[in-house]
C-alpha cells in the first residue's frame, strides 16, 4: 500500500512539472539571427522573484560568448522573431533582452540582474554546455542552469538546487558579481507584452 502511495505520489510531482517541449529552428534562421555583443565576454543570471513573499519564480541565463544567447529553460518567453533550440534563444540583441525583461517585470514580481565578467574560454564552455542540455521541463529551470555551471571555473561555490532564490543568493556572492534591481509597475497579466514585442521590429 505504501509503494502504491509513493508511486502516485511521484506520477503527480511528474504531471505538475509537466513534459520538456522540445523545439528545433532551422540552421538558417540561426545562423541569420546570430548577435555578438560588445566584449568582454560574461554570464548574466535572471531572477524573477514574488513581491508578495520574496520567493523565485523563474531563472534564466544570458551567455555573452562567441554569439550572445538566452538559456530560458522552462521559461514562457518566446520572440517570434527570433530562433530558438530546446530553450537556447538566438540573437539577442540589447533591444530583444529588454523585452525579455519586461515581460517577467511587472507589479507582482520583481527581476536580480547579476552579470559576471568571464574569460573567453569560460563563456564558450557554457555556451556549448546550454545547446547540448536539451528541452528542460517545466519548473526545472534552476536545477538546468545549476547542472550547466557545474564544474565549470569560477563557479565552483555555487549550489545544486531546484530553487531560483537560492541560486541568486549564491550567485551574488561570487567574486566580481555586478548586480541590478529591475521593477516595474505593470499589470500581472503579462501576455500583452508578447503581442506588443511583436509589434516592434527586433532590429537595433
Amino acid at each position: 500500500m505504501i509503494v502504491k502511495v509513493f508511486a502516485l505520489m511521484a506520477l503527480l510531482a511528474l504531471s505538475a512539472c509537466g513534459a520538456a517541449e522540445p523545439k528545433w529552428a532551422s540552421d538558417a534562421d540561426v545562423a541569420r539571427a546570430q548577435f555578438t555583443a560588445e566584449r568582454p565576454t560574461s554570464i548574466t543570471l535572471y531572477t524573477v522573484l514574488s513581491n508578495a513573499n520574496n520567493s523565485g519564480a523563474h531563472a534564466g541565463l544570458l551567455i555573452n560568448a562567441s554569439e550572445q544567447v538566452l538559456f530560458d529553460p522552462a521559461g514562457t518567453w518566446f520572440n517570434r522573431s527570433i530562433p530558438e533550440r530546446n530553450d537556447v534563444h538566438y540573437g539577442i540583441t540589447p533591444q530583444i533582452l529588454e523585452f525579455y525583461i519586461d515581460y517577467h517585470a511587472r507589479e507582482t514580481y520583481r527581476v536580480v540582474e547579476q552579470t559576471l565578467i568571464v574569460s573567453p574560454e569560460v563563456a564558450e564552455l557554457i555556451l556549448q554546455r546550454a545547446k547540448a542540455y536539451g528541452a528542460v521541463p517545466k519548473a526545472q529551470c534552476t536545477k538546468a542552469i545549476t547542472s550547466i555551471l557545474d564544474g565549470v571555473p569560477g563557479f565552483d561555490g555555487l549550489p545544486r538546487t531546484w530553487f531560483p532564490r537560492v541560486l541568486e543568493i549564491a550567485f551574488g556572492k561570487l567574486p566580481g558579481v555586478r548586480e541590478r534591481l529591475i521593477t516595474d509597475n505593470d499589470a500581472d497579466k503579462n501576455r500583452g507584452v508578447l503581442v506588443a514585442q511583436d509589434a516592434k521590429p527586433a532590429t537595433e
